[in-house]
C-alpha cells in the first residue's frame, strides 16, 4: 500500500539461472541393487568384477553365457547338439499357455534353444569337456533334451578321455515334462557310473540355485563337489520342508557355508578364483 492509499502491483521477479525443462532420465541399466547388502552398484563395475559385489562378494546369478565366458579360455568353447529342442511329449498347458508356447519365450532370454548348453573347452590350457546349466531358460529345469545333452557329453568325455565340469544352475526336473523328466534322473546317473568306470574325473559346480531333481542325480555325484559362496543348494525350499515337517530349519541351512560345515560339499571357491582351481584339481587328480 502507497502512502496515497493505492495499490502497488508487484511484478513477479525471473530467475534466469538454470532451465526449468524437465530433466532426462537415467538411461536403464546402468545400476543394480545388491540383493545381499542393499547397495545400490555401478553396472559396468558389477560386470568386470565376474559379476560379483564388490562391496560383500554377493555372487550374482548369471546365465550359461557369462559362464563359459569367465571359465573357458576365449575362444575355445565348441558346443555341440545346439539346435536339439524339445518335442512337448505330454503336449503340456498350464493356465491357458502351452508349453511350446512357454519355450518360445524361453529362447530369448536365454543363451540357447535348451536349459544346458554341452561342448569342449579348455580351462587354463587343460582340456575339458563342460556342460553348463542356464537358469535364464524355464528355471534352468531339467527335461528331456537336458537329459540326452549331458549323457552326449559324457559319452563323448569318456571317447576322447577329457574330465568332465557340470556346472548346475536349476530349479529341478521340469514339470512340463513330467514323468518324462524324473527319468532323466536315473538316466544321467546311469551315465556317470559308466563314466566312473573308464576313471574319468567329475567336478560338479554348484551355483545359486540348485534344488530339486539336479540335486538327487547328477549334482551331488561329483569326484569332487564345489559350491559358490552363498549358493542355495538342496532339494526341497525351505518353506515345502516346514509345511512337511512342521520343523524351523537351523540358520543358513541348504546354504553351500552349512553343506561344507557338514561333508555334503567339498570346498566353497569364490568366481574368481574358480579357474585356477579347476586346473589345480585335473592337475592334482591326473585323471582323465
Amino acid at each position: 500500500m502507497s502512502t496515497t492509499g493505492k495499490m502497488v502491483k508487484k511484478t513477479q521477479s525471473k530467475w534466469d539461472g538454470f532451465s526449468l525443462k524437465p530433466k532426462k532420465e537415467m538411461p536403464a541399466g546402468l545400476w543394480v541393487k545388491c540383493p545381499q547388502c542393499a547397495k545400490m552398484l555401478f553396472k559396468k563395475t558389477v560386470t568386470e568384477n565376474l559379476d560379483v559385489c564388490p562391496e560383500c562378494n554377493y555372487h550374482f546369478r548369471i546365465g550359461a553365457k557369462e559362464r563359459i565366458s569367465y571359465l573357458a579360455d576365449e575362444g575355445t568353447f565348441e558346443q555341440f547338439l545346439a539346435e536339439m529342442v524339445t518335442t512337448d511329449p505330454l503336449h503340456f498347458i498350464y493356465k491357458g499357455t502351452k508349453y511350446i508356447e512357454r519355450v518360445k519365450l524361453a529362447e530369448k532370454t536365454a543363451a540357447g534353444k535348451e536349459a544346458m548348453l554341452v561342448g569342449k573347452a579348455f580351462i587354463k590350457g587343460r582340456p575339458i569337456m563342460m556342460a553348463v546349466m542356464d537358469f535364464n531358460y524355464l528355471g534352468g529345469s531339467m527335461g528331456a533334451v537336458v537329459g540326452e545333452k549331458l549323457c552326449t557329453a559324457i559319452e563323448k568325455a569318456i571317447e576322447d578321455k577329457l574330465p568332465l565340469l557340470i556346472i548346475s544352475s536349476t530349479g529341478g526336473a521340469r514339470m512340463h515334462e513330467g514323468v518324462v523328466s524324473l527319468a532323466q534322473m536315473a538316466k544321467t546317473s546311469a551315465a556317470l557310473a559308466k563314466f566312473d568306470d573308464h576313471g574319468g574325473l567329475f567336478i560338479s559346480l554348484l551355483t545359486d540355485p540348485t534344488t530339486g531333481g539336479v540335486t538327487a542325480s547328477y549334482a551331488m555325484l561329483g569326484d569332487i563337489i564345489i559350491a559358490e559362496p552363498g549358493a542355495l543348494i538342496g532339494f526341497a525350499g525351505p518353506r515345502t520342508i516346514y509345511e512337511t515337517i512342521k520343523v524351523e530349519l537351523p540358520k543358513g541351512f541348504q546354504r553351500a557355508e552349512f553343506l561344507v560345515e557338514h561333508g555334503f560339499v567339498d570346498m566353497i571357491v569364490h568366481r574368481k578364483e574358480l579357474r585356477s582351481e579347476i586346473a589345480r584339481l585335473i592337475d592334482y587328480c591326473g585323471k582323465k
